[in-house]
């Protein structure tokens, strides 16, 4: 499948909207890099390693934090990307206004219920989340912490399962360095 013109400019509009939304925010981590690096990398993982050609699965990767993470009316998303992008995005998105560890158990709930686009941007995300922490955490994570946030992962992602073997693998991948990486930080016993 080939996108078209449209598909191109709504892309490149989510990519504008998003830049727009993350302007001020850094993404956590050693490396304090502009926030909309990471949706832009999660909408890219998708194309790249998912192979996924839905353009309403790649522009709401684009947008999947903005609800979540920045002043993003639900009404905004829908005037300008459709009800569908909508739907997705709210998928994937936290209720801020939960305590964290509710929404992380949520996460793990609600995971197997997930469209299969959904689930997709969740997985691409995971996948985002894990490179980050695992090469470059923030500075005030310890070992535990990060260790803990793959455990986590690893139970959200099961329920994920399912929905795309390319991103499937990549994440194991991914998982298995994290943790061997994890191992070497380890001390010795």
């Amino acid at each position: 499948m080939t996108f078209n013109e449209n598909d191109i400019a709504l892309i490149l509009k989510a990519v504008r909207f998003s830049a727009d939304k993350h302007r001020n925010q850094r993404r956590k981590g050693s490396e304090d890099l502009p926030y909309v690096n990471h949706p832009i990398e999660v909408a890219e993982t998708l194309w790249r390693v998912g192979r996924v050609r839905d353009i309403n699965v790649i522009v709401a990767a684009i947008l999947h934090d903005t609800i979540e993470d920045t002043d993003t009316t639900p009404e905004e998303i829908e005037a300008a990307f459709g009800s569908e992008v909508l739907s997705l995005v709210r998928e994937v998105s936290d209720d801020k206004s939960l305590p964290k560890q509710v929404r992380k158990q949520l996460q793990i709930d609600h995971a197997a219920e997930k469209s299969p686009g959904a689930k997709q941007i969740k997985l691409a995300d995971k996948l985002s989340n894990i490179r980050d922490v695992t090469h470059a955490p923030p500075a005030d994570w310890s070992l535990q912490r990060r260790t803990e946030y793959l455990d986590w992962a690893d139970k959200v992602v099961a329920g994920l399962r399912g929905c795309n073997r390319e991103l499937e693998n990549r994440y194991d991948e991914v998982m298995k360095e994290a943790r061997m990486r994890m191992e070497e930080e380890s001390p010795r016993q």
